[in-house]
């Protein structure tokens, strides 16, 4: 699937880019306490900003880290379930990661519009925090985008690096 390779490289140039853009702000901010005495304090937006980033890095690495097996599960029980039992509760388990992952993204849909008609802004930079708890929105509608190609077997979540090769 082409639409589906698409959105692997912009979630995962997306989150290079996050992670290395907050590895280099809080250097920057280290570096200017440490050598800038009064100069430092025009810098203090950054651990806000950096923050902020790690809130959408986390959510927008769900659906990756599902489709890659890297969510927390029990693979001892998986491994002794004879194969028809198998099957029925890992669609089971794909059926119900759908439900919760678009209900989550709803609730939080629901919060980031109460947030808007707050109007709360964050203290150093300013922002809207309701465009903050988008994060959560995006991160859920991935993971069930991922339980749903799981559901259809466009996805194998539970392959192994081992057992593809």
């Amino acid at each position: 699937m082409k639409a589906l390779h698409v959105l692997r490289t912009v979630e995962r140039s997306l989150l290079v880019t996050l992670f290395l853009t907050m590895v280099l702000l809080y250097t920057g901010s280290v570096i200017t306490r440490e050598i800038g005495g009064s100069f430092a304090s025009r810098f203090a937006w950054i651990e806000e900003a950096v923050r902020m980033m790690n809130l959408f890095l986390v959510f927008l690495a769900l659906g990756l880290a599902l489709e890659r097996g890297k969510h927390v599960g029990i693979t001892n029980l998986r491994e002794r379930l004879p194969a028809p039992v198998l099957r029925a509760l890992l669609k089971t388990v794909d059926a119900i990661g759908v439900c919760f992952s678009l209900y989550v993204a709803w609730l939080a849909l629901d919060l980031v519009q109460f947030v808007l008609k707050s109007g709360q802004r964050s203290p150093t930079l300013g922002v809207q925090m309701g465009y903050i708890y988008l994060a959560p929105v995006i991160g859920f509608l991935l993971l069930a985008l991922r339980y749903g190609l799981s559901f259809f077997n466009i996805i194998d979540r539970f392959q192994t690096e081992e057992s593809a090769e």
